[in-house]
């Protein structure tokens, strides 16, 4: 596939040289769409997912002066092995075979693991890729409790008219937070003709991203079936522009970044219109995604500055459908549950987590007051079908179950 992928690319390069007008015309898309092509090869994978600022559009988040100390713990050794399955996996093989690029764990909110890979440092800005949905979900969250959005059972396009024209009309904002929107679309990252990969190239020939979303069509009723649709995030995006007034990144930076006192500017990648791309495009350092995490392990609180409600932390990582809930098999890709734009493991073991394609991952274990972050360019990612998260899902559990469990969950009082 990735074969098919670079030879579809060059074809498209050798066709603008061949006409100098079309060269000089089109010379910029084909340059841009070959960046997209070539994004994830091996080769450039990795210094690829720490600069993407140097491939596309965007628009920084500023940090702000007051910044949420991260002190240093009793430094923990990882274990040697964890158990998936009847498997035992070794850890330092698993984390070099996915490509890791940034580890770090909080405990109670001090640092006792932190290690960086493959030529990243504590100040390297990686993309999050999926890991963004649930800081979107957050700003949906607060503008709920600020009156700017009134009620998760309304349409989006009761905020948002521009969608009128598409499946999404008049779908309440809540199934769009869940994943069940019931739009037809392919997230199948592996095939060449899916949507999501369509998405990426209409985007690198410049079509406004909300454009993409209007031409996307109902497949079927909403609100009765969990289909994983990236589009359903960006539709957040829409509702949040119109209903605040104010873009992803200026919201962001007011509601989050600032308040909880990130230690590094931030950025979203955007379309050539400027819009954020909502559903993966946000990148930060490592320790800002493990913050993010700590904010929600302490339901949605900086000390006692509530920045994200805390009945909202608790309805995001609660699935409260039967579409929605978490399967038996912890080894499956497919048995998470699923909340407002976080993911729900099987087990029931009240954990929760923001997760990326190439294995970006935030874990969060409020009751044994555990927070890890993952970055990775994990390159065999697709050709595992996706097994590498139940993987992950569980190295972190193994991680977190060397720490007792807490007297309180942080979120039963909120």
């Amino acid at each position: 596939m990735r074969r098919l992928i670079k030879g579809l690319g060059f074809i498209l390069a050798a066709l603008a040289i061949s006409s100098g007008i079309l060269a000089a015309i089109y010379q910029d898309e084909i340059a841009r769409l070959l960046a997209v092509n070539n994004l994830f090869e091996p080769e450039v994978i990795v210094e690829n997912f720490r600069t993407m600022d140097k491939l596309f559009e965007y628009q920084v988040v500023r940090r702000g002066e007051d910044v949420w100390e991260l002190p240093a713990g009793t430094q923990t050794a990882l274990p040697e092995t964890f158990a998936f399955g009847n498997n035992k996996m070794n850890t330092a093989e698993f984390l070099d075979y996915t490509n890791t690029t940034g580890l770090i764990v909080l405990h109670d909110g001090s640092v006792v693991f932190e290690k960086y890979f493959k030529g990243e440092t504590a100040e390297t800005r990686h993309i999050s890729w999926s890991v963004a949905k649930s800081f979107t979900s957050a700003l949906v969250g607060i503008a709920l409790h600020e009156g700017l959005i009134k009620d998760v059972q309304d349409p989006v396009t009761n905020y948002a008219p521009v969608l009128a024209t598409s499946g999404y009309n008049n779908v309440p904002l809540k199934h769009v937070l869940q994943m069940s929107s019931g739009i037809g679309f392919n997230e199948d990252y592996a095939d060449f003709f899916s949507d999501i990969n369509r998405m990426g190239r209409t985007l690198a020939l410049r079509t406004p991203i909300t454009d993409f979303v209007c031409s996307l069509k109902t497949a079927g009723p909403s609100g009765v079936k969990h289909h994983y649709v990236s589009m359903d995030t960006q539709v957040l995006c829409i509702v949040l522009r119109q209903a605040t007034g104010k873009s992803l990144t200026q919201l962001t930076e007011e509601k989050l970044w600032r308040p909880i006192g990130m230690e590094s500017d931030a950025y979203w990648l955007t379309d050539t219109t400027g819009m954020e791309l909502a559903f993966g495009c946000l990148n930060a350092v490592l320790r800002d995604y493990a913050r993010f995490g700590l904010l929600y392990m302490n339901g949605g609180k900086r000390g006692d500055l509530q920045i994200v409600p805390a009945e909202w932390v608790r309805a995001s990582t609660t699935p409260d459908g039967a579409h929605v809930q978490p399967k038996d098999d912890v080894t499956s890709p497919l048995a998470p549950g699923y909340g407002y734009q976080w993911w729900i493991p099987a087990g029931n073991r009240g954990d929760f987590l923001a997760q990326g394609v190439y294995n970006q991952l935030i874990y969060v274990d409020p009751q044994r007051r555990v927070v890890i972050a993952k970055t990775s360019a994990n390159h065999h990612y697709l050709e595992d079908d996706y097994i590498s998260e139940p993987q992950t899902t569980e190295l972190f559990r193994a991680i977190a179950a060397q720490y007792p469990l807490a007297t309180e969950d942080p979120q039963s009082s909120k």
